[in-house]
């Protein structure tokens, strides 16, 4: 095990108060040629929390965040946490019914979002229940206005430890998204971990280019205010530009999720690949063939670990071990593989990852208004997360693949049945099945099976092109397979495991 220090009771809000009092010049976030230092960004911080209560919300409400890449994105996020209001994530991508359904799901009292996303949520909105709509950069500049609010004391409202203060969205496996409840304790574990994985120390700095409404980028905001790290942001990831902004912001850390580190080694080799201040490259889903390649070529050290939204950001870390490995459970948690029949698998062989927790509050918290899948996650003590693992003889972990209905393109975990519905809405389509195949970034892209309805046609580019207002541009299907009948179970559901995964001679969009 991985020796991990108490997740005591301060608060995010109570830390934040405190750099801003201890730390009020060091600068926490550089952006577009602008330093924020924590006393700039909690006086905003401040002034938006004072806001939202002044127009009538509370502890304990769901706010909605629908907000690009911005500091303002960030502010919105820590004047929910400071406040103990319930923040609800919402992918920028979304549209039409990908978009109605957190609504739908989780009832957000208010939301606050940009003026960028005015059109497809004006298509939701007036079924969603929302009472409060702050829209930036548009109309009234509601969200504008909160910057500038006068009162920009510490709120006089703050949550405990173990209050809820997000519902992180996880990939249904034959259902819809899920809400993740989070709990303030429960949001400082990961980054604690994450600061363990690193080793970052204070002035260190991370480049943040993750998404604010994934999990993974709030980790690594919340892991700079607990270690008083500098944040280097850039509105989204690019690879061209990657190493002249890690050189630009002085970065000595860079997170990684799915076919990142293949994508900046596709790039053409050059002479300065090394000349930069990155030691560490940390996150998750490298694949063994490419560890060695982009290390050496980058001059880096990766670290890999593993995690899942039920718990933290990482369960399991690597900082020292062998390469290849997502390395030992935290002593947070115990861990264990088992078989199908819930027998534990010997060394060597793959069994589902599943975990328990040691310690009051970092147990998994449950699904949001869904008892029934909440208890379908658990056996016992134990929280199942349907993906795979081997150990060796020293005790270290590796990943070995994913047992649920998931599949994972660019660092995204996608449900299945969130495509399979919209897809079979299409009037030509009697059956349809969604699966993962190898894709040359280290992850999977999308291959949709299709078997038509008697005596129709149908043209695969049509069908794509009929996709896309459908559907956020990560869930368009790539391949697109026609099959005459699916294989199917005793009780019909179709057996998935059986779709073939190769690609020869499939239609590809990317090559249509």
């Amino acid at each position: 095990m991985i020796d991990m220090p108490v997740v005591g009771d301060e608060t995010l809000r109570d830390i934040l108060d405190r750099r801003a009092v201890e730390d009020a010049q060091h600068v926490f976030l550089k952006f577009q040629g602008r330093d924020f230092t924590f006393g700039d960004i909690d006086v905003l911080i401040n002034r938006v929390a004072n806001g939202l209560l002044a127009r009538g919300l509370q502890p304990g409400d769901r706010v909605a965040l629908m907000l690009p890449s911005h500091p303002d994105h960030i502010i919105a996020i820590l004047a929910l946490a400071k406040v103990g209001m319930v923040r609800v994530p919402i992918n920028t991508a979304f549209k039409g019914a990908s978009l109605a359904y957190p609504f739908e799901a989780f009832s957000p009292r208010a939301l606050i979002a940009d003026a960028e996303y005015r059109e497809v949520l004006e298509e939701v909105l007036p079924k969603s229940g929302v009472e409060q709509v702050l829209w930036r950069s548009g109309g009234d500049h509601a969200f504008e206005a909160l910057l500038e609010f006068a009162d920009a004391s510490p709120p006089k409202a703050r949550p405990k430890a173990d209050d809820i203060t997000a519902l992180t969205p996880s990939s249904g496996t034959t259902g819809p998204s899920k809400g993740v409840k989070k709990s303030d304790r429960n949001q400082r574990a990961g980054p604690m971990a994450t600061l363990r994985l690193t080793g970052a120390q204070p002035g260190d700095v991370f480049l943040l280019w993750e998404s604010l409404h994934h999990s993974a980028g709030v980790g690594v905001v919340t892991a700079a205010i607990l270690q008083k790290l500098t944040l280097a942001m850039v509105e989204k990831f690019s690879a061209s530009q990657f190493w002249d902004q890690c050189r630009r912001f002085g970065v000595t850390h860079i997170h990684y999720l799915g076919g990142v580190l293949a994508m900046l080694l596709r790039q053409p080799p050059k002479p300065d690949d090394r000349d930069h201040k990155v030691r560490i490259a940390w996150g998750g889903g490298c694949p063994p063939e490419i560890w060695e390649v982009f290390a050496k070529r980058f001059g880096v050290e990766i670290r890999e670990g593993y995690g899942m939204s039920e718990l933290l950001t990482f369960t399991t870390i690597n900082p020292e071990g062998p390469k290849f490995s997502i390395g030992k459970p935290l002593s947070w948690y115990d861990m264990r593989l088992v078989d199908e029949e819930g027998n534990d698998v010997p060394v060597g062989q793959s069994g589902e990852m599943q975990f328990r927790s040691r310690v009051p509050g970092l147990h998994f918290l449950g699904y949001f208004r869904n008892e029934e899948a909440t208890r379908g996650a658990m056996k016992g003590d134990w929280y199942c997360t349907g993906d795979l693992a081997r150990r060796d003889e020293q005790g270290f972990y590796y990943f070995a693949g994913r047992a649920k209905d998931v599949v994972r393109r660019r660092g995204i975990n996608i449900s299945a049945w969130e495509v399979e519905r919209v897809v079979g809405e299409h009037e030509a389509i009697a059956e349809c099945a969604l699966v993962g195949v190898p894709s040359e970034l280290g992850d999977e892209e999308l291959k949709l099976f299709v078997r038509v309805a008697d005596g129709v046609s149908l043209d695969p580019a049509a069908l794509v092109e009929w996709c896309k207002p459908r559907l956020p541009h990560f869930q368009v299907p790539r391949y697109v397979a026609f099959i005459d009948e699916f294989p199917k179970t005793p009780t019909q559901r179709i057996r998935k495991k059986d779709l073939p995964r190769n690609v020869d001679g499939v239609w590809d969009a990317e090559h249509a």
